[in-house]
């Protein structure tokens, strides 16, 4: 349970009572940890604007999913490239810094790499042609 520690409380999943205190800025944007459709891929783009702006004004941010390893990760290494960070270095630092596990997941990583802008019209584009 996270109470005022934080800023801003950026959450990847819906769980009852699992909100920060009030008075606490709190985004939810729940999404699977499998492939992302454009929409979501839209979220997790404005999750991680939404960081960087906190970062950039002083405040404490918390990105947080189920077991902190793929959701929350993509949401932190898009926030870090959009800061400036190689994806790669990205990858690496979160990696070394959460766990070894983090991103674990493939297609998050290939989603990285593509860089999420681009990952998000390709989803769009297939959608479109699945129609």
């Amino acid at each position: 349970m996270v109470r005022n520690e934080f800023d801003l409380v950026q959450t990847l999943l819906r769980r009852p009572g699992h909100g920060p205190d009030p008075g606490v800025e709190h985004q939810v944007w729940p999404i699977p940890d499998g492939p992302l459709d454009g929409t979501q891929l839209a979220g997790v783009i404005r999750l991680a604007e939404a960081a960087c702006e906190a970062l950039d004004s002083g405040r404490r941010v918390l990105v947080r999913c189920w077991h902190g390893y793929n959701r929350s990760a993509l949401v932190v290494a898009h926030a870090l490239i959009r800061r400036g960070q190689a994806t790669e270095e990205a990858i690496r630092l979160i990696r070394s810094r959460r766990s070894p596990w983090a991103l674990h997941n493939e297609l998050f990583v290939e989603y990285l790499r593509a860089g999420l802008p681009t990952a998000r019209l390709l989803e769009e584009l297939g959608e479109q042609v699945s129609e």
